[in-house]
């Protein structure tokens, strides 16, 4: 599945709210297999708060824009028969879908309940800062549009570990659900950024309750086998106790299989955090490589300040490439958005050069930096600059890789091909001026000539008797050199 795979994010944060984006998914299958992409995660495909919702202020997990509900039968992207249909067109194509999968916490109860609760400090979540008392709070799901149909499992209070609203007094705070064997999950299964990040949004799920430990299960086998997904993106994971995503995972295993494929989300630039994850998992998921995120975002904006020799560290790429999904920026990442960390538009060409032509990772590609970011801040593609890219990465980017991260402002690596791709490629980054490497790419290519092939430097290249190649990068820039066809 990682072989030379590449995945697409398909979203943004402002694809446009009218119900056609699962019809666009479906006729961009064919393009999505001629350029290359593997796989496919499609944003959450459930219905949310109202039709606007992106998917993360999530209603109901049984409902793919099949019930009218919250105002809507369809969701912002379209119809459950539309979303079934756009999953077969990529199936045909050999394209996988990976869904995005939010179970921290439910949005838009249907009714509120009366329980005991306390306030604690949102700076330190384990800290009370009121008595317990009685709150009125929106934490009834009866889904009375879908009547029970795939389910009959009804939320109240007590299958929640907290929220953030007081109906009886309209007041906004986090409140802690108290009750028997309530509480936040512990502090060693959630990230302990503000003493302990259970809490997130809205109510939020107690997956220690073995009433929703065993409905989360069926749900999901429920909508694999209704939608013949291939893996799940779960959203937020150092939010949700790290025992049950670990149970969750072995009960899709034991039926479904372990090439069935999970990557989590876990926000965090530190890798020792994202490894601890890793190992509370036994490695059998991967995470978004979000140290390298952070390492491309910084390298864009200090420019020639940055050393390049270090734009590994820290990262999964480095040190468990096995489990790194890498990627240049994703919805949440994009301008106006909760963790705003755009790459700048100069880097955007290094920064695709880097996770799609290297060895190591699943690299995304964002559907924001191919197709454009619509909004009221409209941000162009980076298309054509992507597509020669995937080109070489089609073609090319393949076999051993070696370093040359001999310089702080130039680095490159060559990819020597393998059997079926014989050629190879050499690559070179500048965040500076104009400079070179010399680079080998192997005695056999002795006397070839290689060319930039996203054109930037307009001179050719020949390999010396030793295998050696003299190559060049224009200022601040990205060269890709391959055998020229001629």
């Amino acid at each position: 599945m990682h072989k030379n795979g590449l995945m697409m994010q398909y979203f943004e944060w402002y694809v446009e709210n009218d119900g056609k984006h699962w019809i666009r998914l479906k006729e961009d299958a064919k393009h999505l297999h001629e350029i290359g992409v593997t796989s496919v995660w499609i944003p959450p495909c459930f219905k949310g708060m109202d039709k606007n919702d992106n998917g993360y202020g999530i209603y109901d997990l049984y409902d793919l824009g099949e019930f009218d509900q919250k105002g809507t039968v369809r969701t912002k992207y379209g119809t459950k028969e539309e979303l079934i249909a756009a999953i077969e067109e990529l199936h045909k194509y050999e394209i996988q879908v990976y869904a995005d999968v939010v179970l921290n916490h439910k949005a838009g109860a249907d009714g509120t309940e009366r329980f005991k609760a306390a306030e604690v400090n949102p700076d330190d979540r384990n800290q009370k800062i009121s008595d317990v008392y009685e709150i009125e709070g929106w934490t009834e799901f009866t889904f009375p549009g879908r009547k029970g149909k795939y389910s009959d499992f009804h939320w109240h209070w007590y299958h929640f570990s907290g929220t953030d609203y007081n109906q009886e007094n309209e007041k906004k705070a986090i409140y802690r659900i108290e009750g028997q064997h309530k509480g936040w999950a512990d502090d060693e299964t959630v990230d302990n950024e503000y003493g302990n990040y259970d809490y997130l949004m809205f109510a939020d799920i107690d997956y220690s309750h073995p009433e929703v430990i065993e409905e989360t299960k069926k749900w999901a086998n429920w909508f694999i086998e209704e939608t013949g997904v291939d893996g799940f993106r779960l959203d937020a994971v150092k939010h949700i106790n790290e025992k049950f995503i670990y149970e969750l995972r072995e009960s899709i295993e034991a039926n479904f299989g372990k090439q069935f494929f999970i990557v989590g989300e876990y926000w965090d630039q530190n890798y020792t955090n994202l490894n601890s994850y890793l190992d509370s998992q036994d490695y059998k998921l991967d995470l978004f490589d979000v140290g390298l995120h952070h390492q491309l975002e910084n390298a864009s904006k200090m420019g020639q300040e940055f050393d390049l020799t270090h734009l590994f560290d820290q990262t999964l790429i480095k040190n468990n490439p096995m489990q790194a999904v890498t990627f240049v920026d994703n919805h949440d990442s994009q301008p106006n958005q909760s963790l705003e960390s755009f790459v700048e538009p100069w880097f955007k060409s290094i920064a695709y050069g880097v996770i799609l032509l290297r060895k190591e990772g699943y690299p995304v590609l964002f559907y924001g930096d191919y197709y454009g970011i619509k909004g009221e801040n409209p941000i162009e593609p980076h298309r054509e600059v992507i597509d020669k890219l995937l080109y070489v990465k089609k073609q090319y980017a393949y076999g051993d890789q070696t370093d040359y991260f001999d310089h702080g402002n130039c680095i490159g690596w060559t990819r020597s091909g393998n059997e079926e791709h014989l050629k190879g490629c050499a690559i070179v980054i500048s965040n500076s001026e104009a400079g070179y490497k010399d680079m080998f790419v192997g005695k056999d290519k002795k006397g070839f000539v290689y060319e930039d092939y996203l054109g930037h430097c307009k001179e050719t290249v020949t390999i010396d008797e030793e295998g050696n190649g003299h190559f060049l990068v224009e200022a601040g820039s990205i060269s890709v050199w391959v055998h020229s066809e001629e």
